[in-house]
Parts: C-alpha cells; sequence; structure tokens
C-alpha cells in the first residue's frame, strides 16, 4: 500500500493497478464499513445479515443514481438507533407483532423526507433549505438522540456489570492509548475482547451457531406502518439531512472534486433517501454515507468508485451467510451495554461539539431559548396531541423538539 500512497490519485483502479489490487482494495473498504454496518443491528435488534445485504444491494444502486461520480459506501446510520429502540419498546408494550416492522416502517418514511428535501435543494439551492437546521436547531437535536438513549446502555450493561465494564475499559483504553489503526477500531476491539472474556467466563451460548446454515438469504421483515410510530423516527431526517452534506462536502474535499454540482447534491441526497426507504422497506437499518471509507480513501488515494462497488459485492455475500448473523446474535447484552455507555455519550457530545465549533454564542437569549426548548421537549417525553377531522396524531419526544426548534429558529429574531 505504501507505493499507492506515494503516487498520484488513482481514478481509475482497473487500468492503473490491475484486477488483483482492486479487488483487495475493494475488500478493504469491506472490512472498513463492517463493525458499524452490523453494530447498528445489535444496537437496535435489526437482522444483521439484513443490514449487510442491503448495504451493499443500496450502494450499488445509489451509485446507479449518482451518475457512478461518488466513491460512497452506504451503510447503517448510527442516527436511527435510539428512535428505533423507543418505537420497538412502545410497539411491544402495545402488544403489536414483530414490534421492529413499525420501526423501519418509520425509517422508510424518513427517506422519502430526503426525496423532498432532494427536491427542494434542485429547485432553490442548497443554501435556502440549509438554513432551516443551523448549529442551533441541529445541535440540541443530535443531543437528544444520545440522551434518550442513556437508560437503554446502563439497562444492558445491569444485565451483567463485570463485561459490561470490561468492554466499557476496553473501548477507553484503545481510543486513549492505542497508536496506528487499531486506534480508530475501539469498539471493534472492546467488542472481540469482550466476548473473549464472556466465552472464557461461560457467558456464551453458542447453540445458535452450531444450528445456523452456512450459505442462505437473510430473513427479510416487510416495514409495517402506523402513523403514531412513523411520528416518531421520521424527524430524525431533519438532521441527518445536514449530516449528509458534510460528507458529501467532506468526501469532495477528500477526492478533490466537487459532488455537490457533479453529480449534484440533490442526486446525492435522492439516493441516501431513496436507499433508506428501500433498506427499511425489507427490515435493514437506514442508510448514510460512511465516514470511515473515506478516511480509507485519504490513506490510500484510491479515489475510483469502483473499489466501492466491490466493497458493496462483498457485504452482500457476508449477508448470504447465516453463520456470521448467529455468530453475532451470541454476544452478551452486557457487552454491549458497556460500550453503548460511551458510544451513546459520544453521540450527544457529538451534539455538544456541534455548537461549540460553530461558536453559537449562548449570551444571546434567543440561542438559549430554542436548546432549552428542544432538549426539555425531546428529552422529557412531551407529548402533543392534534385532531382536525380525519387528522389524528401526536407529535412527541423528537419529532416534536425538531419541529418547535425550527419554528423557533425562523420567529425568534436575530438581536442586532
Amino acid at each position: 500500500m505504501e507505493n499507492v500512497k506515494q503516487q498520484e490519485p488513482i481514478r481509475n483502479a482497473l487500468e492503473q493497478l490491475g484486477t488483483g489490487k482492486t479487488i483487495l482494495l475493494g475488500a478493504q473498504h469491506a472490512f472498513t464499513m463492517f463493525g458499524a454496518t452490523v453494530l447498528v443491528p445489535i444496537l437496535t435488534g435489526l437482522n444483521v445479515s439484513v443490514a449487510l445485504f442491503m448495504a451493499g444491494i443500496c450502494t450499488l444502486i445509489g451509485h446507479f443514481i449518482m451518475k457512478n461520480r461518488v466513491p460512497v459506501f452506504l451503510g447503517s446510520s448510527f442516527a436511527f438507533i435510539a428512535p428505533i429502540i423507543t418505537v420497538t419498546t412502545m410497539a411491544a408494550d402495545a402488544g403489536l407483532d414483530n414490534p421492529i416492522a413499525y420501526a423501519t416502517g418509520g425509517i422508510v418514511v424518513a427517506g422519502l423526507i430526503y426525496v423532498v428535501v432532494a427536491i427542494l435543494v434542485h429547485l432553490f439551492g442548497v443554501e435556502k433549505i440549509v438554513s432551516f437546521f443551523p448549529p442551533i436547531v441541529t445541535g440540541p437535536m443530535i443531543m437528544v438522540i444520545g440522551l434518550n438513549l442513556a437508560p437503554t446502555a446502563v439497562g444492558m450493561a445491569s444485565d451483567n456489570w463485570f463485561l459490561a465494564i470490561v468492554a466499557f475499559l476496553i473501548v477507553v483504553l484503545v481510543n486513549i492509548f492505542a497508536r496506528g489503526f487499531l486506534q480508530i477500531i475501539p469498539v471493534i476491539t472492546g467488542l472481540i475482547i469482550g466476548y473473549i472474556v464472556a466465552l472464557v467466563t461461560g457467558n456464551v451460548d453458542l447453540t445458535p451457531v452450531a444450528e445456523a446454515a452456512w450459505f442462505g438469504l437473510p430473513k427479510f421483515t416487510m416495514a409495517k406502518f402506523d402513523l403514531q410510530y412513523i411520528m416518531v423516527i421520521a424527524p430524525v431526517a431533519l438532521a441527518t439531512i445536514v449530516e449528509h452534506i458534510g460528507d458529501v462536502i467532506a468526501i469532495g474535499a477528500t477526492v478533490e472534486d466537487d459532488f455537490t454540482k457533479d453529480p449534484g447534491l440533490h442526486r446525492t441526497m435522492l439516493a441516501d433517501g431513496l436507499m433508506t426507504s428501500l433498506s427499511a422497506f425489507f427490515g435493514g437499518p437506514a442508510n448514510t454515507t460512511y465516514s470511515e471509507n473515506t478516511g480509507v480513501l485519504a490513506l490510500t488515494r484510491v479515489w475510483d468508485p469502483l473499489v466501492m462497488k466491490i466493497a458493496a459485492v462483498f457485504a452482500i455475500f457476508l449477508g448470504g451467510i447465516p453463520k456470521i448473523a448467529a455468530l453475532i446474535s451470541t454476544i452478551p447484552g452486557s457487552i454491549i451495554g458497556g460500550i453503548s455507555i460511551v458510544l451513546f455519550g459520544m453521540i450527544a457530545a457529538i451534539g455538544l461539539r456541534t455548537v461549540v465549533e460553530n461558536q453559537v454564542d449562548f449570551t444571546k437569549s434567543r440561542n438559549l431559548i430554542i436548546a432549552a426548548t428542544i432538549l426539555v421537549l425531546g428529552i422529557g417525553g412531551a407529548v402533543l396531541p392534534i385532531k382536525f377531522g380525519i387528522l389524528d396524531i401526536s407529535l412527541q419526544g423528537m419529532a416534536l423538539a425538531a419541529i418547535v426548534g425550527i419554528i423557533l429558529n425562523k420567529l425568534l429574531p436575530e438581536p442586532k
């Protein structure tokens, strides 16, 4: 790989590197996306095989929509973890069959919100659309996502605090003291070492692995739609749309190209939204453009989108191996809980970083009011029933906080 780093950027891998090296680079991208792509279903109860399979399929179709111009992998989005868990719990408490299907139904609608915004971006330009989502709105919204997950992390860790603490310490120590490649995979390291400790202490049942087949189609679950649950999940798209814009700009900066112009931000957003809906419709998680793979692009300087397509093919292949999903399902929940204490807290911290890096001035009363309102409504469990004719819905949690925050940002005047 050293030779690749020293030469000029490679935009045609097959011609400049040959078939063997190109496939190897694609496998590297597949390895890079694997940890984060499977972690979302591990945390939420979605099917791991479906997540991998749909990530591969959606990446391939997404490249076609983006005119085969953008070297990006579409993997599982972390932003939807909290609302997925919330909806699954609500649907289970209501006695509904297959609660997770109602969560994926909400994700389908969230993807369609992307499509609507993509059309608006094409018609009015990105600046006018982004003005509805300034840092004073998106920062607290991201904080709400992380803080709402805190009870889930502690609850999972409580099943076995020893394993939870082991996993927690590994993640922290690797993140702070490790060097090189190991430093950028603290979560996977924590999972592996925590799992080994669980095996040694007799806290793992490997029966599902022995019973699982080597090859087979993933267990797809068709999405179900209920307005009550849709209103919990769909508004998360308001935050992830801004994340998408930042990712596309970052990828363009990495490979020295402007993808906001060609193929256009409306096309990248359209691809992300449609593929999120497609993935969720068959029981997969929401998609997002993976920053992990952008890091590999910077490291290797191989910028040919073909390597991402090869990674997508590997993901499809891995999704067709049920033993992988079975092995992942045997990871004790307490290990995931210990890791989640860091992970979910970091989501909230990213929201805090958003307002700090953008120098949001909290000496201004309007900013304090907007942030305070979003945080309290989002975390406090506020519910606003709306009944108008045949319309009978409830705005709650993230949905209510996001809508009120956007409205306040537009109504409250900027101090002179």
